[in-house]
């Protein structure tokens, strides 16, 4: 599969390495016409405004709302968690997502960047590690939404059809199973 990685701010060289350590082309995401030569979609971490913000600047923000729309496979870490929740708790003023996951996401839920935290959680029957930067974590989910993974006793992974969001960032750890989640049961 040919994946794209939304390459306006944050970890995308980092989801672009585990897509290639996956054995999957990856190229990053700047232009709204190189979103129609992708098999899936990576919304990376970063902060998730300024991603809304620089998406808007560049064209990209309706382009990647229509092909959520449409169908295609996104997988959202921390920031992109925020941008695929259909509502935001602690959000800026009247910030926009690009929606998708009937779900409310509360922004920087486990506290400021020193309050950051590693730590064992089950994923979908595997013991991963999640690192936990100023993440997010999932308030409310909708009766279509399957919560894959909870961390003190709110859910931090989560799938709705073709998308799928982590609060936690898989990337940054060499681990490599939430990305062949994503490409196995979330792309196939």
């Amino acid at each position: 599969m040919k994946i794209g990685v939304l390459a306006l701010q944050g970890d995308f060289r980092e989801h672009i390495a585990a897509s290639e350590n996956s054995g999957h082309s990856a190229v990053a995401i700047r232009r709204a016409s190189e979103l129609e030569d992708i098999d899936a979609l990576i919304l990376p971490g970063g902060e998730s405004t300024t991603i809304a913000l620089l998406a808007k600047t560049f064209e990209l923000f309706h382009p990647i709302r229509e092909k959520i729309s449409t169908g295609l496979p996104v997988y959202g870490s921390c920031a992109g968690m925020i941008l695929l929740a259909d509502r935001i708790v602690g959000g800026a003023e009247g910030q926009e997502t690009f929606g998708g996951i009937d779900m409310t996401v509360r922004r920087n839920a486990f506290g400021r960047q020193v309050e950051s935290f590693e730590g064992e959680i089950d994923f979908a029957g595997k013991k991963v590690n999640g690192v936990f930067i100023r993440a997010p974590w999932v308030e409310e989910v909708g009766s279509s939404v399957e919560v894959l993974a909870t961390t003190a006793g709110h859910p931090v992974a989560v799938r709705q059809g073709k998308l799928f969001a982590t609060s936690f960032h898989p990337e940054l750890t060499g681990d490599l199973s939430v990305h062949q989640y994503f490409f196995e049961e979330i792309c196939r």
